[in-house]
């Protein structure tokens, strides 16, 4: 996941109020149990010790809410005032908690709000393309791409000069395939997506797909379901596209746990460190590239000692003050190590986490048709670990060393 969204909540000195609801359901008894989630969660955070301001902050933001539309929402308020409120894609497990510390509780919103890559979909025919970008904020529109819109129809006749006017529709579907491909490689350099999914035909499908550059950064991948005429939106469509983000999802942790095991199996390398003490060293020192978590680690939880920069992160207080930091504050290790990440350009790879949602039984078959990847005993102890930027032992890659 990039990080750079929460850079916000580093920004400004807590402490903070975290909290998670779930907004997933809309009946006849919703306004009061959104009164009532409002008032609970007000409480909660007030006997935590929370200033009345961002109390009353954060019951606004609920009551403001609109339940039946989302998942869940999350709400992060310091000093009186909302500072973020990303929508989730997964429901709480509990209906709502909440949390008043130094440090904003990220952790669960990386859970519920998994890091699937934003989906460019491209729904295709003989003419053009219309763009779609699929966000975990939801979808809109990103433009719309007309070729020639003649000659596009074959004919049925065999004379030359109909095979020649045959020759000409193919010319121009061949024409358009190229100008829709060279609009997606733009919208893909627009929007960042990481995922590109063609609908439409398979012959409009697989003419654009063989027109994309080589050096097209984000994965493309082709579906059956849906097209670009009037209508042809369908559920099945949305259902293969969120299982799609999902996959690409997975993959992506898959492939960061097998460079997280081989850096720790190569001799003599520490390309990798899991534990606490390890990494609050390599935060120290800006070294994590990748942190790696698992939610429900038990190393999570442990405290650590933290102050105002990113680097001020120890394992004893008065490792702290030697840092610079006079009065240094108890906090989890996971809320530090993610400040950390996010102000030292880092990202985060969610481990273990699949049992957060149940799968649906596409998903299910995809994954048992899967190779395996050698995950088995490669997640990091205790639930924290990183690929580093440079070995522990190694040189820093930007300090020239003498002769």
């Amino acid at each position: 996941m990039d990080l750079a969204s929460l850079t916000p909540l580093y920004e400004r000195p807590g402490p903070w109020a975290s909290a998670y609801l779930d907004t997933s359901f809309a009946d006849e008894a919703t306004l009061s149990r959104r009164e009532l989630r409002g008032r609970q969660i007000s409480e909660e955070l007030a006997a935590q010790g929370a200033d009345q301001e961002t109390c009353r902050a954060v019951r606004r933001a609920i009551d403001s809410y609109a339940y039946g539309q989302t998942p869940g929402r999350a709400v992060f308020a310091a000093h009186g005032e909302v500072v973020f409120e990303p929508v989730l894609g997964i429901p709480p497990p509990d209906e709502s908690f909440a949390v008043w510390a130094p440090l904003p509780h990220v952790t669960p919103l990386l859970e519920l709000a998994p890091d699937e890559p934003d989906a460019l979909v491209v729904h295709i025919d003989r003419i053009g393309a219309d763009f779609e970008l699929r966000t975990a904020a939801g979808s809109r529109t990103e433009g719309t791409v007309q070729g020639r819109d003649w000659p596009v129809h074959r004919t049925t006749a065999s004379d030359w000069s109909e095979r020649h006017f045959q020759l000409s529709v193919e010319n121009t579907w061949e024409e358009n395939a190229r100008t829709v491909a060279s609009a997606v490689e733009e919208a893909v350099t627009r929007t960042g997506a990481a995922l590109v999914v063609l609908v439409g035909d398979e012959r409009e499908r697989r003419t654009v797909h063989e027109a994309l550059p080589a050096h097209l950064s984000a994965t493309v991948v082709e579906t059956d379901h849906g097209g670009r005429a009037a209508g042809s939106q369908s559920a099945p469509l949305d259902e293969w596209i969120a299982a799609e983000r999902r996959e690409q999802a997975r993959l992506r942790a898959d492939e960061t746990l097998e460079r997280f095991t081989a850096a720790k199996r190569r001799d003599g390398s520490t390309g990798a460190a899991d534990g606490v003490e390890a990494l609050v060293d390599a935060a120290r020192e800006h070294r994590i590239a990748t942190l790696l978590l698992r939610p429900d680690g038990p190393d999570t939880r442990r405290e650590v000692w933290a102050g105002p920069q990113a680097e001020q992160i120890a394992l004893r207080r008065t490792d702290a003050r030697a840092l610079g930091e006079p009065e240094p504050f108890p906090v989890r290790a996971d809320d530090a190590l993610l400040r950390s990440a996010a102000l030292t350009g880092a990202d985060v790879v969610v481990v273990g986490a699949d049992a957060a949602r149940d799968r649906s039984p596409a998903e299910d078959l995809a994954a048992d048709n899967r190779p395996e990847t050698g995950q088995s005993g490669s997640e990091p102890v205790g639930g924290l670990g990183a690929v580093l930027r440079w070995p522990t032992d190694g040189d820093h890659p930007l300090v020239e060393t003498g002769t």
